[in-house]
């Protein structure tokens, strides 16, 4: 659980659990493209096939439930159900589970995992989960289980605090980011980044992860933590996972839509950063890893978001943004949005173009006016569904 993070380290542990010969089910939320992303068998999604099948499997009980209740069951919760049948009918060795919001009444918590991984807490759902990092906290400290161990990523003071209470209640071990684990050097590299990290096994050096940004490797020094806990290591065992493994598996990590590169000349990067903290780690990121000379944004939010706070987390870093809007229903209106980037980037940097392909080609054009060889960049961003559109229109997947 956590506000950001929680799909890519998803990915990451299940890339390590993968290499050392465990089957693994994932389950993740949103999909960027299709729906059947959600659910993951041994690194991969489930074919349209067996995703059909899994729900025939289970849709007599999904009829019984609704037949009794005077709501009936949400996509989500199907889909959760979905997601533990294939699981067991697989069956998968570890299941790698991403809570959809919050924790404790969320559908995913059914399960009693042995291991639970918070990552960093910040604001977001604050209409149903709370309004400041104590009271989100407390309802995703619901995922921490009796004798579990937890693993939690570099938290506010306060959210830290919350979740610290609930291990103690729950009599489980918990393992902090900064003490009994982190990152301890990292360097920009190649197509991603060169990492030593600190286990709760040891160190673990010269890992290379293919991701850009430092919030992703906070997010690897997490993951590795994760599966050293499942693994027992710094309890049952005292000695680390084997090197060479670890390096083969962070190696192989992808992660669709995170600081994604889909085109080049100009370069075109997708990041679904959808509120004010996974912006700024965004936009700290790309001006590390790419050092564009002039970056222009395309931005469609949802309209349940802090937008206001997305877009200022851009301005410092974008020259010009252009704001679009979704195909989806919960998509801000592309001129309400407008309205509110006037107001944080001045009338003279925003551009509207309420439909997704002509924001992506103003943006290509705006981009191409610096000349080819001068290094200028767009990003796309402000929501996981505009970021798959986007990826579909520019030929991938």
């Amino acid at each position: 659980t956590g506000t950001n993070g929680k799909t890519s380290t998803a990915r990451m542990i299940e890339a390590l659990l993968g290499a050392f010969e465990l089957r693994t089910g994932r389950y993740t939320s949103p999909h960027v493209q299709s729906v059947t992303e959600r659910i993951s068998l041994d690194g991969a999604p489930v074919s349209a096939e067996r995703f059909v099948e899994t729900y025939r499997d289970i849709a007599p009980y999904v009829e019984m439930v609704d037949a009794r209740q005077e709501h009936r069951l949400s996509f989500f919760e199907v889909l959760t159900g979905m997601a533990y049948a294939a699981f067991a009918d697989a069956p998968v060795d570890a299941a790698v589970v991403e809570v959809g919001m919050g924790g404790s009444w969320d559908a995913t918590n059914v399960i009693d995992a042995g291991v639970a991984v918070v990552m960093p807490i910040d604001l977001d759902h604050t209409d149903r989960l709370g309004t400041t990092p104590a009271e989100i906290a407390t309802e995703k400290a619901g995922i921490i289980k009796p004798d579990a161990t937890v693993i939690m990523a570099q938290q506010p003071v306060d959210a830290a605090q919350v979740l610290l209470r609930k291990a103690v209640e729950a009599g489980a071990t918990v393992a902090r980011e900064g003490l009994e684990f982190g990152v301890v050097t990292r360097q920009v590299a190649v197509g991603g980044q060169q990492l030593t990290l600190r286990g709760l096994g040891g160190e673990y050096p010269e890992v290379y992860l293919p991701l850009h940004g430092a919030h992703q490797a906070h997010n690897a020094a997490v993951a590795l933590a994760a599966v050293e806990a499942f693994f027992g290591v710094g309890a049952q065992r005292a000695e680390p996972l084997d090197i060479d493994t670890v390096r083969k598996a962070f190696a192989a990590v992808a992660s669709p839509g995170r600081l994604e590169v889909v085109r080049r000349s100009p370069t075109v990067v997708l990041d679904a950063a959808h509120n004010p903290a996974g912006a700024r780690a965004a936009a700290g990121a790309i001006g590390e890893a790419f050092q564009f000379s002039r970056l222009i944004g395309v931005v469609g939010a949802s309209g349940d978001k802090n937008v206001r706070g997305l877009l200022e987390a851009f301005e410092p870093v974008f020259a010009e943004v252009v704001v679009t809007q979704n195909s989806t229903h919960r998509a801000m209106d592309a001129d309400e949005l407008a309205g509110i980037a006037v107001e944080v980037f001045g009338e003279d940097r925003v551009q509207v173009e309420p439909r997704l392909p002509d924001a992506l080609e103003a943006a290509i054009t705006l981009a191409e006016e610096e000349g080819e060889f001068t290094g200028a960049g767009v990003l796309v961003t402000g929501s996981v569904i505009t970021v798959g559109e986007a990826r579909l229109l520019l030929g991938k997947g």
